[in-house]
């Protein structure tokens, strides 16, 4: 398992150790199925293996590795609002009156109860690893209502856990549009082959969005001069990751190369070793960037009260 998204949180070291709770309070929030007339469940599934003996936790040194997960009834709107329409016409038709507003909401009511036992389930899962030592959440995300309902199932598991959002010291659009510009990115960091600039005077100004493409052509420094910033900016690091950075901090489109993926190997014994092994390197390749990330932008983490 590899992340191919990070939403970030921090945290500070008195949280930390209200983590180690994690396997303790996690078993009371297992997901459970979608009872006939629920329209979702939320909670934690196992990381690795599954039915009710898995543990809900998989730790590697100082990270630790849990998987939120949901079951939604997918129940369209405009099919309750086509059977909610037959059954007042019908009444219209059969009774010669008008059905009111508080009857309507009756009728859709039955329909909700009748049809939600025979809705489809969708399943979905959600990968998160907690990095006790540097006070990283890291969530395998690019959605941030779908980052911060996972931190919400871990704040009620928890009871508490104050983990924040990034607060940049450093203005990612303009340090980051400054990279493209100049050409002068930090030690380990190269531009990748996609942007997204746009004109920050007002929001619906002009967007350029740029894939596979050199991003020193002349075409791009125009877009530059014309007043454009960057928003999202694609870039490699030390020559064993890429990724594309957004202003909001949020890492997209993360891939391995293959220089991280030979690393690895392919000798694990069981899927077990293997997760064990896969996990192992995700920690410590992104424990190395999000300490850049961290250098660069200026994110202290938080301070005990």
């Amino acid at each position: 398992m590899f992340f191919r998204n990070l939403t970030l949180f921090r945290f500070s070291p008195a949280v930390a150790e209200d983590l180690n709770r994690l396997d303790e309070v996690l078993g009371e929030h297992r997901l459970r199925p979608c009872g006939p007339l629920e329209m979702g469940t939320k909670g934690f599934v196992p990381p690795v293996g599954r039915g009710e003996e898995a543990a809900l936790t998989h730790a590697v040194k100082a990270c630790t590795l849990v998987t939120v997960g949901s079951e939604d009834k997918l129940l369209p709107a405009a099919v309750v609002n086509d059977e909610l329409y037959r059954k007042v016409q019908k009444i219209a038709e059969e009774e010669g009156r008008k059905v009111g507003g508080r009857e309507r909401k009756r009728i859709k009511e039955d329909l909700l109860t009748e049809l939600l036992p025979r809705a489809f389930v969708r399943s979905s899962r959600l990968s998160a690893y907690v990095d006790k030592r540097h006070g990283w959440l890291v969530l395998d995300s690019s959605s941030r209502k779908s980052a911060e309902n996972a931190l919400t199932q871990m704040r009620e598991a928890l009871g508490s856990f104050p983990a924040v959002p990034l607060a940049p010291e450093e203005g990612p659009r303009v340090l980051m549009t400054d990279w493209l510009a100049t050409g002068n990115l930090p030690a380990g960091l190269a531009l990748g082959d996609e942007c997204e600039l746009r004109d920050p005077a007002t929001a619906t100004g002009a967007i350029a969005r740029c894939r596979r493409q050199e991003l020193d052509s002349e075409e791009v420094k125009e877009h530059l001069r014309n007043g454009k910033q960057v928003f999202q900016l694609g870039l490699t690091f030390d020559d064993r990751m890429s990724f594309v950075l957004g202003e909001d901090l949020v890492v997209r489109k993360l891939k391995f190369l293959d220089v991280v993926l030979d690393e690895m190997g392919d000798s694990h014994q069981d899927a077990a070793a293997e997760m064990d092994a896969r996990f192992a390197l995700l920690t410590l390749e992104l424990e190395r960037l999000l300490g850049k990330l961290e250098e660069w932008f200026g994110l202290p983490r938080p301070a005990d009260a």
